[in-house]
């Protein structure tokens, strides 16, 4: 079985950082690409930034210069750096991955980190 756990979440006053993090278990061979989405309240679910395994990224527009996603392919693990938070980063967060496991290459989901950015 094939998890996804994310963790970092929490409540951080504007222009603060945070750093999630998703860790990959389970039969595991290779990801194509994971990444963070998230969605807020009364809105649909939004990709924020995805990394693939030749280190491509790509980001929202709307988080560009202020987060950085990075892997460690040694412990099957996906940050992301947050910085000069805004309320408007205000969402659950949601670990994603596009991976090649014991079952064949599929799509797999974290459970979601709640981000809430107030003063």
């Amino acid at each position: 079985q094939v998890q996804l756990v994310e963790s970092g979440g929490g409540l951080v006053q504007p222009g603060g950082s945070l750093r999630l993090s998703c860790a990959a278990s389970g039969s595991i061979f290779s990801f194509n690409a994971m990444g963070w989405y998230r969605q807020a309240p009364g809105k649909q679910r939004e990709l924020v930034a995805t990394i693939t395994s030749g280190d491509y990224t790509n980001y929202a527009d709307s988080v560009k210069g202020r987060f950085t996603i990075s892997r460690d392919n040694a412990v099957n693990t996906v940050y992301l750096q947050m910085n000069s938070l805004k309320p408007e980063d205000t969402a659950v967060y949601y670990c994603y991955g596009d991976l090649d496991t014991g079952w064949g290459r599929s799509d797999y989901w974290g459970q979601g980190t709640q981000v809430t950015v107030s003063s």
